[in-house]
């Protein structure tokens, strides 16, 4: 082989894989940009379920990041307040709910004997059933 047919082969070749190199990125390019509009009309369709993913991969973050001192020093007082007052506020919606149960004539006591009710009726109505098929089975014969 001569010294122009390597430089024509070498050429040949530089020039295949220019070309293969080209048709990739226009293939990458054009796969990013359907992509970059499938996430828009993603998020055009759907934006609530976008802005829970980035809260949840906030969240995410949080708990994964190590608090430092600083942020213990500095939040504790404030997680102590938010406690309590979450804990009044369960106890107050608590006291409340009772109070419209008891007003509404729903206790314990009558919830127990509406329950007693009903399985006396239930218990009533097999007893009828029973006595009817009873009946009906003496009656054919």
């Amino acid at each position: 082989m001569t010294d122009t047919q390597t430089q024509d082969r070498v050429a040949d070749a530089t020039a295949d894989i220019k070309a293969e190199v080209h048709d990739r990125l226009d293939d990458a390019k054009h796969a990013a940009s359907d992509a970059a509009r499938r996430t828009a009309d993603a998020i055009e369709a759907n934006p609530l379920a976008i802005v829970a993913g980035g809260i949840a991969i906030g969240a995410l973050a949080g708990a994964l990041i190590p608090r430092s001192a600083k942020e213990k020093q500095l939040l504790a007082p404030l997680g102590r307040s938010l406690g309590e007052r979450a804990r009044s506020a369960v106890a107050a919606a608590r006291e409340a709910g009772a109070t419209e149960l008891q007003n509404a004539g729903l206790s314990k006591d009558a919830a127990k004997d509406q329950v007693k009710s009903l399985f006396q009726g239930i218990a009533k109505a097999a007893t009828t059933a029973g006595s009817a098929a009873a009946q009906s089975a003496r009656a054919k014969d």
